[in-house]
């Protein structure tokens, strides 16, 4: 969807959201649109109508900061979503053709803190992919795997790889997070060519994916409690931290678990699986045959 598009559904589905005894608004009668009317929309934030109108008919317009903000108080906008309309209204002003994001490796600091962390953990950049992770996160989510490996994209792990829907208890919370943290990074990157090709790929293979989309629900990368149903070790409910590295485009993401419970036992016995595991690769590779060198020919 262009850009001017895109703020045009955005806009449309954050006022139909909001009801008029949500703003003091008394209404009688039957009213046509869901949600909020255009006028009131812009009553609430102090502009024309005239103004409003053609900036959520995704006119060529640069509103002040100011102006936004007053608009996104009257759309009773969450932090994110403030600057996710920011980033949409920023994004008309020209860019080069090709705007791509390069993201620097991970450094060898990182990986060292990762791999010392005991619980799972993994990195993450702004398309999802899976840069790097811990033993425990790779144990804990079976099947994701970092980069360079062909199965290194979370979104797709997600919505594409069916056991997830076994791993995960609250599959759809997973994946509407999973949605709108998407929408996320491309109102910051409306010209990444990757982010939008995987955009383009799970709103064909997945009408769940699709269905969401068109949603136009924004968050960030998320915090708080999740449910596993792990095949090897079973229930176990984690609590999800996510760091933001410098770049602002990786995050780390940490499962935790309370202490002396039913998950930590589960926890602990993963982390007994996970070093067997690791020892039976290990084993396997040193078993290997090796390639034959052959004498010179000369």
């Amino acid at each position: 969807m262009a850009k001017n598009g895109e703020l045009r559904e955005f806009l449309r589905s954050r006022r139909a959201r909001v009801q008029p005894q949500d703003v003091g608004i008394e209404t009688t009668g039957h009213r046509r649109v869901p949600g909020l009317r255009r006028e009131e929309i812009a009553m609430l934030a102090g502009v024309s109508l005239d103004y409003y109108a053609r900036l959520e008919q995704g006119r060529d317009l640069q509103p002040s900061d100011q102006v936004l903000d007053a608009i996104a108080r009257a759309l009773r906008l969450a932090e994110v979503e403030r600057t996710y309309l920011h980033n949409l209204v920023r994004s008309t002003v020209a860019v080069p053709k090709s705007a791509d994001v390069e993201l620097a490796p991970v450094d060898a600091g990182m990986r060292l803190m990762l791999d010392s962390l005991e619980i799972p953990g993994f990195i993450v950049d702004f398309r999802g992919d899976v840069l790097a992770m811990n033993r425990m996160g790779r144990a804990m989510m079976v099947g994701l795997e970092p980069m360079p490996s062909a199965a290194a994209s979370h979104p797709r792990w997600v919505f594409l790889e069916p056991s997830t829907r076994e791993l995960f208890t609250d599959w759809e919370m997973i994946a509407r997070s999973a949605v709108a943290v998407l929408r996320e990074s491309a109102g910051r990157h409306p010209r990444d060519k990757a982010l939008h090709a995987l955009i383009g790929e799970l709103s064909v293979a997945s009408p769940e994916f699709r269905a969401w989309w068109a949603e136009h629900d924004v968050d960030a990368h998320c915090r708080g409690r999740k449910r596993f149903h792990h095949p090897v070790v079973g229930e176990v409910i984690v609590h999800t931290e996510t760091l933001e590295l410098h770049d602002g485009d990786r995050w780390l993401y940490a499962y935790a678990v309370e202490p002396g419970s039913r998950s930590a036992e589960a926890m602990q016995l993963l982390g007994t699986w996970a070093a067997t595991q690791d020892a039976e690769e290990t084993a396997d590779q040193a078993t290997a045959p090796r390639p034959l060198l052959h004498a010179s020919s000369e």
